[in-house]
């Protein structure tokens, strides 16, 4: 498998931006290491452009007719490789060349077919979905049980403008949408991948535990009651060392403070510095001072785990490198010639892509409360991640929600990437 091309532009007009990504597109293309016959496009774009998302997708369709397949959708945000673009119009691209047989395009118009009815057996899904869509948890953890992996890997539209999805399937992989022009609002849409797709994917934390790992020994609905059998109430006020005496100081601290939760079962780990890729991130909604308890957004079970945490930048700097650097030693072989050795330990900040490094292409879907201006400067989170992976070809947005595995996160990155094989 060979590098995808990919390309990325802003510019206050749609077309301007579109013409300059389609001639880096172009322009890989023409060169050896890169994909030159891809048919499946990833596209996503800032909110800036969404009312001309249907002349986009059009008049990139009728530029790369070769490509026939489409996914994507909007966000305040998009990334490419050591570029992210924040509330400016723009747009990012990842043309993929895969076996037409090992993947396909879905969406609400045209759902999934089973395997039974189309002979496709789901591996692993790349999904975008709509925030607003009702029992979401749920849909993504029935989207899950579809694959033979239970993985998932994505985000929730960001638009402030609405949420709005591109889901195009040709060749007849996708029938069903009829007069559909691809770009729709609401539900899941992605791509699902065969077996014979090969992916690497890492969840990174950008948060930090506060206190202790703790069980919920009680609880009702979203309203935590007890924490290793004391009052949440107390529990969460002694941990931040406030008091309801001094409600001012306290009501600031709370809002500074998340809940980090693990499902039941999950090995009880008392980690004080780091959150596991298991623990998803929910924010405090309320304090119920009569039943001592604690509201937050999600619901709740005993016996699941919590931990009180905060977003930290460094430790999301940290853990962001970690996750780049355990794909990194996954991908690269043990034993190297001298050539693919110099490319992989070259220096990433000048280097240009190298098949060396055995990565075809990348997704990136960061939390829309990441990206530079948590990590302290413009284009910070992906100059990580370029210096930590390297420089191969990336595509992603900023989300409302990040989806990885079954599960919903929030304050999260979910890396991936396609390996180009031996």
């Amino acid at each position: 498998m060979k590098m995808f091309p990919s390309g990325h532009a802003t510019h206050p007009q749609w077309r301007m931006a579109a013409g300059l990504v389609l001639a880096q597109l172009r322009a890989q293309m023409a060169l050896p290491d890169y994909a030159q016959s891809p048919t499946l496009g990833l596209l996503y774009i800032t909110d800036h452009y969404s009312a001309d998302a249907q002349e986009i997708l059009d008049h990139l369709g009728a530029e790369l007719p070769e490509v026939t397949d489409w996914s994507g959708t909007v966000g305040v945000g998009v990334s490419a490789n050591n570029a992210e673009y924040f509330d400016e119009p723009a747009l990012s691209v990842m043309l993929c060349e895969l076996p037409s047989d090992q993947y396909r395009v879905f969406s609400g118009v045209a759902p999934l077919a089973s395997t039974e009815m189309s002979g496709f057996s789901a591996h692993t899904a790349l999904v975008h979905a709509d925030p607003h869509t009702p029992e979401l948890a749920e849909l993504i953890a029935e989207m899950a049980e579809r694959t033979d992996t239970g993985y998932l890997f994505g985000g929730l539209s960001s638009g402030r403008a609405g949420s709005l999805q591109f889901a195009v399937g040709g060749n007849g992989n996708i029938p069903g949408h009829g007069a559909h022009g691809g770009v729709f609002s609401g539900g899941l849409s992605g791509v699902v991948f065969g077996e014979g797709v090969r992916l690497v994917s890492r969840v990174t934390q950008g948060c930090q535990p506060v206190s202790e790992e703790r069980e919920i020994t009680e609880a009702d609905g979203n309203l935590l009651l007890k924490l290793d059998g004391r009052p949440a109430l107390d529990v969460l006020l002694e941990d931040l060392h406030v008091s309801l005496d001094e409600p001012e100081q306290a009501i600031a601290a709370v809002r500074a403070t998340l809940v980090g939760l693990a499902e039941a079962g999950t090995d009880r780990v008392r980690r004080t510095r780091d959150l596991g890729s298991d623990v998803r991130v929910r924010h405090i909604i309320g304090l119920d001072p009569t039943r001592r308890g604690v509201a937050i957004a999600d619901v709740v079970e005993p016996g699941m785990l919590m931990s009180f945490c905060r977003r930290n930048a460094q430790a999301a700097r940290a853990d962001l490198m970690r996750v780049c650097a355990e794909i990194r030693e996954e991908l690269e072989p043990e034993e190297q010639t001298l050539a693919t050795a110099r490319a992989v330990a070259g220096d990433e900040t000048g280097a240009g892509p190298h098949p060396a490094r055995r990565v075809a292409g990348a997704v990136y879907v960061s939390c829309s409360g990441r990206g530079g201006p948590h990590f302290g400067a413009p284009n910070a989170e992906l100059q990580i991640v370029r210096h930590a992976l390297g420089d191969v070809p990336l595509v992603g947005f900023f989300a409302a929600g990040e989806i990885a595995r079954h599960h919903l996160y929030g304050y999260t990155g979910v890396l991936t990437v396609f390996t180009a094989g031996d």
